[in-house]
């Protein structure tokens, strides 16, 4: 829906797919709206969320002054656009969440930004400006732990065993391939387990999602090993609470926040040192487990270990819990996300 009042923040997402952006902007501007007045711009947004279609913002009084929220190059750029170019009344906000070194192009956008926040300490060395470091939070209302997963898992049509999920882009940078390998060594050495893959390649990728299957069809694990296309953004949830373990297996990433969703939603975590923020999100040897090497036979191998003792895993599962619920929340992420605006706006 169209706000009927202007927004004093409009949080663009210029993005067609679902993806982890887009994600956060969902679960934030809910929380946001409460405490000020924001709307979104931009395709691939639920349809009751508040939104602004993005022709309209040119022509907003320019007596009164907006945030521009922008998460992207894309946005950025525009915002850049409506400021310098449009003379539109803006203070240009950007959150960064690589971690890598900026090309020429995103530094020129980043140098021209009012104020800069990094979602982790990992994230901020990279930036060349003055940062804030905010870290996601989770709304730990949606991501909860299940009371009844034999009932979840018959309605979400999974098998009523023992799961270790990976969620996310089919891609090689998300490290599939080291998913995919580390369940085929560990089902040979009798794992008790079975392995979701949940997710989407998108058309660059189809011929590595398809070399994945036949690598399953080879070795006879189509019942053991199952490919689940991407699930709709309202029904995540519900595939995080059918799981036992995720495993985050990522080559490379921003900020994650699939560590972050599992753990509120009461299931331990295995991921990688200096991935992302999951140095800073998962408890090692509380809350999950972090590797040191990417390696299929060593995942496998602390893979079987965990889901070999129920009662270690019940352990980690109810720290993870503890743990997100008291550093993790997302209306901490929005008062926090609310009061950066109040002092762009108040400058």
């Amino acid at each position: 829906m169209e706000k009927k009042t202007d927004p004093v923040v409009i949080v663009p997402n210029l993005k067609f797919r679902l993806s982890g952006v887009t994600s956060t902007i969902i679960a934030l501007l809910p929380k946001q709206e409460t405490l000020i007045k924001i709307a979104a711009t931009g395709p691939g947004l639920p349809q009751e969320m508040s939104k602004v279609k993005l022709w309209k913002i040119p022509f907003f009084s320019r007596k009164i002054c907006r945030v521009w929220h922008a998460r992207r190059n894309t946005e950025m750029l525009v915002g850049i656009i409506l400021k310098y170019v449009l003379k539109c009344n803006l203070r240009l906000l950007f959150t960064s969440a690589s971690q890598r070194h900026h090309t020429k192009f995103t530094k020129f956008l980043i140098n021209r930004m009012d104020r800069v926040i990094a979602t982790s300490k990992a994230g901020q060395k990279y930036l060349e400006v003055p940062s804030t470091v905010l870290m996601h939070g989770i709304d730990t209302d949606v991501f909860c732990p299940e009371r009844d997963k034999s009932q979840l898992r018959k309605s979400l049509g999974l098998p009523d065993e023992i799961l270790v999920g990976c969620i996310g882009r089919i891609r090689p940078s998300k490290g599939t391939d080291i998913f995919l390998d580390a369940a085929i060594h560990a089902l040979s050495l009798n794992c008790n387990g079975r392995f979701l893959i949940i997710g989407r390649a998108t058309k660059k990728y189809q011929n590595y999602k398809v070399s994945l299957q036949n690598k399953v069809l080879k070795h006879n694990l189509e019942r053991e090993i199952l490919f689940i296309d991407e699930v709709p953004w309202k029904e995540v949830s519900k595939f995080y609470r059918s799981l036992d373990l995720l495993v985050a297996p990522q080559r490379h990433e921003g900020f994650g926040l699939t560590p972050l969703e599992a753990m509120a939603s009461g299931v331990p975590v295995i991921a990688f040192r200096n991935v992302g923020a999951f140095n800073e999100q998962i408890l090692d040897g509380v809350t999950g487990i972090i590797l040191k090497d990417k390696n299929p036979e060593k995942l496998a191998t602390k893979i079987n270990e965990l889901i070999s003792n129920p009662k270690s895993m019940k352990d980690y599962a109810n720290q993870a819990r503890r743990h997100v619920v008291k550093n993790f929340q997302i209306s901490s992420e929005a008062k926090n996300l609310v009061g950066i605006y109040e002092n762009l706006l108040n400058k």
